[in-house]
C-alpha cells in the first residue's frame, strides 16, 4: 500500500505543476538555477558599495565622494566630517549602528535561506525566499530614515545650523544641500541586490508551475 505524503501525494513523487502532470526535469531546473544565482549575486554584493553620493562645491572643485557598503563607508569620509561639525550633523558613526552591525550576517543567513529554499518543493519557499526578494527596497527605505534623521537632528550651537536648516535629503537623486549640489546613485553592490531580488522573483513564478500549492 502507497503512503501519502503531508502534500498528498505518494512518498518520493513529486508534486504535479500547474498543468497537473508531474514536473519535468526542465522545469524542476529552472527554480533552482534561478535561486542559486540570485545567492551568488546577494553573497557578492557584500564585498561591494551599495549607494554612492557625489557632492559639489565651489570650493572643493573636484568634487567629494562617499561611498557607502553595507558595514561601512569609505571616500571622502573625513572632508565630509569635518563639514558635519559646522553645519551640526551627527558624526557618520552615530547612524546605523545596529544595520551596520548586523548587515553581513543578515546577508549571509539570506543567502543560506535562497540555498536552503531549492529544496523546498511547496509553498513554504516563499519563507526561504522572500528575505532576499525584499531585501533592496528594505536597505532603500531604512537608508532613506537615516538620511531623513540626520537632517532633522541638527546641534543648534553649530556655527552655520541655523543657515542651513533642516532638510531631508533624497536617498536617489540630485538635491542641494547649503551650497552643495548633492547626487545619490545606486552603487554596485545594490543593483546586484536588486538583480537577485528579480530572480527570486522569476525562480518563485516557475517553482509556482513547477510546484503548484494546494
Amino acid at each position: 500500500m502507497e503512503t501519502v505524503g503531508s502534500e498528498g501525494a505518494p512518498n518520493g513523487r513529486e508534486r504535479p505543476s500547474a498543468s497537473g502532470a508531474s514536473p519535468t526535469r526542465a522545469e524542476r531546473r529552472r527554480p533552482i538555477w534561478l535561486f542559486a544565482a540570485a545567492s551568488v549575486l546577494l553573497a557578492v554584493s557584500v564585498l561591494l558599495p551599495y549607494w554612492r553620493l557625489n557632492l559639489a562645491a565651489p570650493q572643493y572643485p573636484d568634487g567629494l565622494t562617499v561611498n557607502v557598503f553595507v558595514n561601512r563607508m569609505e571616500g571622502d569620509v573625513r572632508e565630509l566630517e569635518g563639514l558635519n561639525h559646522y553645519v551640526g550633523l551627527p558624526g557618520f558613526d552615530e547612524g546605523a549602528q545596529a544595520e551596520r552591525q548586523i548587515a553581513v550576517a543578515g546577508i549571509a543567513a539570506m543567502v543560506g535561506l535562497l540555498v536552503a529554499g531549492i529544496l523546498i518543493h511547496n509553498r513554504w519557499v516563499l519563507a526561504f525566499t522572500v528575505p532576499a526578494l525584499v531585501f533592496p527596497l528594505v536597505f532603500l527605505a531604512d537608508l532613506q530614515y537615516w538620511l531623513w534623521r540626520y537632517g532633522h537632528d541638527l546641534d543648534p550651537a553649530a556655527p552655520f545650523a541655523d543657515a542651513v536648516g533642516e532638510f531631508t535629503p533624497p536617498v536617489l537623486g540630485p538635491a542641494e544641500i547649503a551650497q552643495f549640489d548633492t547626487v545619490a546613485l545606486p552603487h554596485v553592490g545594490l543593483i546586484f541586490a536588486f538583480a537577485a531580488s528579480g530572480l527570486v522573483a522569476t525562480g518563485l513564478w516557475f517553482h509556482r508551475k513547477a510546484y503548484k500549492p494546494k
